[in-house]
This record gives C-alpha cells, structure tokens and sequence, in this order.
C-alpha cells in the first residue's frame, strides 16, 4: 500500500495536481492523505515575546477548513474514475508548512508527495511558490510537481537531465524504473554541455553505470551542446513530447536554472509537464 501526501490549499492548481495523482497511481493500492497546513496566527507579548496562539481564530479558521476539505472528498467521489483501491483521508496541521509536512510525512509513512507548482496566492509569473520550492530542497520525500496547465497523459517518454556525475545512490532512480515498468515508457537520458567538450573517464563510467540500470528498459541518451540550459531543455521536450521530467535532489544545485529560475517567460515547459524530484533515503535537509 503506498502512501501519498497531497497538500491543498483549494486552489485550482492544487485541485490540478490532486486529479493527476489519482490517475497516475490508478495500478496501485493507496492511500491518499488531503493535508491542510494551517499556519498559526499568534501575537508577542511586550514583556517575553512568547508566541500566544489566538484559539478563537484559529478555531473558528480549523472549523471553515474541515468543511473544505469535506467539500474536497466530495468532488473526488463525483470523478469518473473507479479506482477501488485508493483511500481518502483529511488532515489538518497547524503548524508553519515546511513543519507540518514533516510531521504528516513522519506520522503516515508517506512514500510520495504530490503537489501543485503555486497555490491561491501565487503570483502568475513565478515558475515555484515558496512552499513547493521549500518542499522540494528542503523535505526528504520523492515529490511529483504538477504544473497549473498539466493534464494526465501516460508517461510514455521520460526526460532525466544528468551531468553524469552521479553523486547520489543510483537506487534513487528506482522510481523511474517501476513508472518505466508500469506504462511501458522510454526513458530520454539527456546530457547538456554549455560548450561540446567530450565525456571525462569517470562520466563515461557513470553513462555506463546508467546502462546497467536501465538494461531491462527503453533508453536512450542525448547530447546538447547549449550555453542556456533553459532553452536546451524546452527545444529536446518538444522535439521528443516529452511527458515528465525526473531529476534527482543532488542535482538541483548544477540544474537550478530548470527549476528555479525567477519567471516563466518564454519557457513554457514549466506550466505544462510534470517534475518528479527524487530524494535519497539518507538525504538530510535542514
């Protein structure tokens, strides 16, 4: 049974990223957890600056939350899905986000999150919100990133961008062999080079490190020579329809530019495929 963490924030982003969840986990038993961060509204006293929670408001705002997420389940049950095995759970935290995602994770065994690029308050031009941002550098889950124009489609064609340096575990990339093994897809291993230099010795050993894990499936790699990474990236989705993108956490620093550039512009592979973003067990993020 897997367990899947689906922060909402009743915003149509995050109603986006919940639909695709559901179908993108239809082979598997789970067990779906709507988790609402509600962030504490507390005053300082003048004398210690101890933090006193306002309880009525709190309550009163926990009240209209639960009614929410009630609201919630009942869209889901209005789907035309029938997926017999998968389960629904609320969740409330009141806690400051990053927080109350650990707790839930912690608590419920969580295998996966699933959750939209920008919530209600997102401002239109930024590629991330701060919580998804938050989420993806600083909790140690494997997280599926559903931007606000992303539709279900079978993740037939996989992108994963490598520098093939390969400083995690390759067991990280198990995930993108079971969801290679579930839709029958092909796996794009894409190499960018800002200027076409050859592979050293050890990333020519890395490259067939990748082969030996992928032997059992469809893959093939990719070269790029291109001083935007940015740009290389929209070219080879488009050239290659691409249905979702995989990086590992390790990695974010050397492929900020993908995810963490400031604005959209012109770049429109962020409002429309998908980030899985992949966490090694030992990671530890603070």
């Amino acid at each position: 049974m897997k367990n899947i963490l689906l922060p909402t924030d009743f915003s149509e982003n995050s109603w986006n990223a919940i639909i695709y969840a559901i179908h993108i986990f239809k082979h598997l038993k789970c067990n779906f957890y709507l988790l609402h961060v509600n962030t504490p509204i507390y005053i300082e006293t003048s004398e210690d600056s101890v933090p006193i929670y306002k309880n009525d408001i709190n309550t009163l705002y926990v009240n209209n939350i639960k009614q929410r997420l009630r609201q919630l389940l009942k869209q889901i049950s209005k789907l035309d899905t029938n997926y017999k095995d998968q389960n629904f759970y609320t969740l409330i935290e009141t806690n400051f986000f990053i927080n109350g995602i650990r707790n839930t994770l912690e608590q419920k065994h969580i295998d996966y999150i699933v959750m939209g690029t920008k919530g209600a308050t997102g401002l239109e031009k930024l590629i991330l919100g701060s919580n998804t941002a938050d989420v993806i550098t600083k909790v140690k889950c494997n997280t599926l990133i559903i931007p606000e124009n992303a539709s279900y489609v079978i993740p037939k064609e996989i992108a994963l961008p490598t520098d093939f340096s390969l400083s995690h575990d390759l067991q990280v990339l198990q995930p993108i062999a079971k969801i290679l093994d579930q839709f029958k897809g092909t796996l794009r291993i894409l190499h960018i080079n800002k200027n076409k230099v050859e592979l050293n010795n050890e990333q020519q050993q890395n490259k067939e490190l990748l082969e030996d894990f992928f032997n059992r499936h469809l893959y093939s790699f990719h070269y790029l020579t291109n001083k935007n990474i940015e740009d290389a990236i929209q070219c080879f989705i488009e050239s290659r329809d691409i249905n979702m993108v995989c990086m590992v956490a390790k990695n974010l620093n050397y492929f900020q530019q993908i995810l963490f550039h400031s604005k959209v512009e012109h770049i429109s592979y962020h409002t429309d495929i998908p980030f899985l973003v992949l966490h090694e067990k030992n990671e530890n993020y603070g």
